[in-house]
């Protein structure tokens, strides 16, 4: 009986990281966990076996860089599947993991200008709108821009669990992934709208208070002549300060805060309550993975910055060859720059922009896969729900699925004769 609780239970866990259906993976993941998967040393955890043994210290922030590629190996290349692929830069893009994982696109390229015919066609048509549709554009604009921040920010919250289940599961399933993680990703968006008011808000009174005191003594009309009085005023002090603490907490919270509620069902604030005693516990080892994710976030970005660069010049000069001939098309047939010309250019570069953002994306899949796995494999050796999705317990033996009693014998052959 034990053994059939057991496996009623725990065996689940197993399951979904085995072959099972994905929907029934998926939503397993919630499931209760009886059993129990102590953390284990990094030698146990690099040594190969399918269930390592109960031991005692966690593993390092070090020794799980090997772990996060052997994972990342394993779901992208073994074997390749080019819509996995799709999916997760698709994932990955909206979920905002190419700026956390160090993936900064370069976004400023000095192209030679060869001649002014386009500038003129822009000034010539410029020139002659109204300046109340200056005004009206620009207020559209604005609105639309908080518009769409606000709805980016709930898409990246819902896709930052759906990342969290498709590195998990070595699976990537947008749909069901949309639909099963509406409650978690409101939760995790209204946080993200909190965190940003409290972070700006903070900011502006740490470094405000000193740039006010710095702008009446009129440092600012020659700062070259007073960076030292800047620096040791505190007015860079309390920025980089502030911008380095809310990073932490916002690397923090994604890594360690999301899988308890993406496994538990729990809130933010209790996420938070819970990890608390774990980083007092143990500063030293969340001290030596904030610095190494740095550092691994450094070395993804300049080898994903290099292959951006090419990526975008290869994108970007057919672009704006197109552009040209465009616009010299559009002036020799008598077009003007109106409010329907400027709404198909702002339509076509949208597009061009969307299109060169996913193939930034793909390229960047290893690291969306990388950084998770990286979080994942660090947090379950200090978080057990995490540890058996990770490491699910062995199938029963035969002795326990007979109650601890030893099969039957066999019996005695008859005598001879």
């Amino acid at each position: 009986m034990a053994g059939e609780r057991g496996r009623s239970r725990g065996f689940s866990i197993g399951e979904a990281s085995r072959g099972a259906a994905f929907p029934f993976r998926i939503g397993l993941l919630l499931a209760p966990c009886s059993l129990v998967l102590a953390p284990c040393l990094s030698s146990q955890y690099l040594s190969g076996e399918a269930f390592p043994p109960r031991c005692i210290l966690p593993i390092s922030a070090v020794d799980t860089i090997t772990l996060a590629f052997q994972h990342t190996k394993r779901q992208l290349v073994q074997p390749f599947r080019f819509w996995q692929w799709t999916r997760l830069a698709v994932v990955g893009l909206l979920a905002g993991e190419m700026g956390s994982g160090g993936c900064n696109v370069p976004s400023n390229f000095n192209f030679p200008n060869h001649g002014g015919t386009s500038r003129q066609l822009l000034d010539s048509g410029l020139g002659s709108i109204d300046p109340a549709l200056y005004a009206g554009l620009i207020a559209v604009l604005v609105v639309t821009g908080l518009v769409l921040a606000v709805i980016m920010t709930y898409i990246s919250s819902v896709m930052r669990f759906i990342l969290f289940d498709s590195v998990l599961v070595k699976e990537c399933h947008i749909r069901q992934g949309w639909q099963r993680r509406q409650l978690e990703g409101w939760k995790y968006f209204l946080w993200q709208l909190v965190y940003l008011f409290i972070t700006v808000a903070g900011i502006v009174v740490l470094v405000g208070i000193p740039a006010a005191f710095a702008f009446a003594l009129g440092w600012f009309k020659a700062p070259g002549q007073h960076i030292l009085g800047l620096v040791l005023g505190g007015v860079v002090v309390f920025f980089l300060t502030a911008i380095f603490a809310a990073a932490v907490i916002h690397v923090l919270t994604k890594d360690f805060v999301v899988p308890q509620m993406a496994l538990e069902g729990i809130g933010v604030i209790e996420g938070w309550r819970r990890l608390w005693p774990m980083l007092r516990a143990e500063r030293g080892g969340y001290a030596v993975y904030v610095l190494m994710k740095i550092v691994l976030a450094i070395g993804a970005a300049i080898v994903i910055a290099i292959v951006s660069v090419i990526l975008v010049l290869v994108v970007a000069i057919p672009a704006v060859g197109l552009g040209i001939v465009a616009a010299l098309t559009g002036k020799t047939a008598g077009l003007t720059w109106n409010v329907f010309t400027i709404t198909l250019a702002v339509i076509v570069g949208c597009i061009l922009l969307a299109i060169l953002l996913y193939l930034l994306a793909l390229i960047s899949v290893p690291a969306i896969v990388f950084f998770p796995a990286y979080a994942m494999y660090f947090f379950a050796a200090r978080y057990r729900t995490l540890s058996l999705m990770l490491y699910p317990p062995p199938p029963a033996s035969p002795l326990a699925e007979s109650d601890g009693q030893p099969p039957p014998l066999a019996p005695a052959p008859e005598p001879a004769g």
